[in-house]
């Protein structure tokens, strides 16, 4: 599995490299564009899960400390690798999807072909599914009032099932995505602030934490292969996203050239991150306990990421399938998927189903995609120097999508 996650890490960023070159001051602009703070927050919600609220006091920051254990981590310290496992180069990824798709696909139409068509709905689907096992199975931590801290309990199968119904509900209208976007980032804001105020961190003990992150970009070339076990599972999970994020997000794009459209993916989805792992940071190495209303508003904000993540999954699914709600009905639409999901969720919580496999599949499917352009459509990818003429930049066009 090593060699495919590194062949799929260099191939990707091979990709990054040559479309930023070719297509540097391109204008980009998606089928329903929107002002660049609002597609941040949607791709920044819509691109990060749960994990991102649970993992780090949960188990990364102690794993990454414990160098005795694993000696592959002892290069810098555990906030500069929890910030590397999710921040800043990793969403190049989602930039070589949101570019293909807004700018490429429209072309080739390689993800119309059958086949692909039908891998690429089962990507979404399973991974939509793992992002509801990775709430279910974490949240007796967050929820340590309930149960024993340790088990799942039936109350959290059924939060867990309420999670996904909403989603396929608000799954059901575009105008959701906004709301629910923008709406979750400022909570996350709130959040941050929130738990900053309650450890009682100054600006310097703020500032001395977050300093830690510099280990990153001292190291930035270590993060590019696996460094564990560990990492090429995150690896893999961020492949097994990739495609989707990028195929849902691309049409929020709003008139950003190439180069704009790389920067602002890199550097604005990870200040928020970096400012978030620092607190957390903060609350680790001082052992600072997080019982009571921290971990409730955390568990809610997490909850908000999971039905951001399951909106937008269950859309792009659903439209690839032809099956709206307007054709199904919104009751069977809602039910139907939220039914199928949970089925799904239970299935990858019982480690039936495994990230790694998703991930191959998209790394696959890039490969194919490169190869199928290559060989039937170079000339048309050669000749592009625009987005698609029917792509306009009228912010006011999400107003009247469904």
């Amino acid at each position: 599995m090593t060699t495919i996650i590194s062949a799929g890490i260099l191939l990707a960023f091979a990709l990054v490299i040559f479309c930023v070159i070719k297509w540097w001051n391109m204008r980009i602009v998606g089928v329903t564009p929107v002002p660049l703070f609002t597609f941040i927050a949607i791709l920044f919600t819509s691109g990060l899960d749960v994990g991102l609220i649970m993992f780090p006091l949960a188990f990364d920051y102690p794993l990454y400390a414990d160098t005795a254990a694993e000696p592959a981590y002892a290069f810098t310290n555990p906030l500069a690798l929890e910030f590397g496992f999710w921040g800043f180069l990793i969403w190049a990824f989602y930039f070589l999807t949101s570019f293909y798709f807004c700018a490429i696909e429209p072309r080739v139409k390689f993800f119309e072909i059958g086949i692909v068509k039908l891998l690429n709905n089962l990507v979404i689907i399973t991974t939509c599914a793992f992002t509801g096992a990775l709430f279910l199975i974490y949240m007796p931590y967050y929820i340590a009032e309930v149960g024993d801290g340790e088990t799942v309990i039936p109350a959290f199968y059924v939060i867990c099932f309420l999670v996904i119904l909403a989603a396929a509900y608000s799954s059901t209208d575009i105008k959701y995505v906004r709301i629910l976007s923008v709406g979750s980032t400022f909570l996350f804001f709130a959040l941050i602030l929130g738990m900053w105020a309650y450890a009682g961190m100054g600006l310097g003990e703020f500032v001395s934490t977050a300093g830690n992150i510099g280990g990153y970009f001292g190291n930035i070339h270590k993060f590019i292969l696996p460094l564990t076990e560990y990492h090429e599972f995150y690896l893999f999970w961020w492949f097994a996203w990739s495609i989707m994020i990028g195929q849902f997000t691309s049409r929020f794009v709003g008139g950003l050239t190439t180069w704009q459209l790389l920067a602002a993916l890199l550097v604005f989805p990870s200040i928020p991150l970096a400012v978030w792992f620092s607190v957390l940071y903060f609350y680790h190495l001082n052992t600072i306990p997080t019982a009571g209303l921290i971990n409730w508003s955390m568990t809610v904000v997490g909850i908000l990421f999971v039905i951001n993540s399951f909106d937008s999954l269950i859309r792009l699914y659903t439209d690839n399938m032809n099956l709206s709600a307007e054709r199904l009905g919104k009751l069977p639409y809602v039910l139907g998927n939220a039914v199928a999901l949970f089925a799904l969720t239970l299935a990858f919580q019982s480690q039936w189903l495994q990230i790694q496999w998703v991930g191959t599949v998209v790394i696959g499917i890039y490969i194919a995609c490169l190869i199928y352009i290559f060989v039937k459509k170079r000339g048309e990818v050669a000749a592009i120097t625009t987005s698609p003429e029917e792509n306009t930049l009228d912010f006011d066009r999400i107003k009247t999508a469904h």
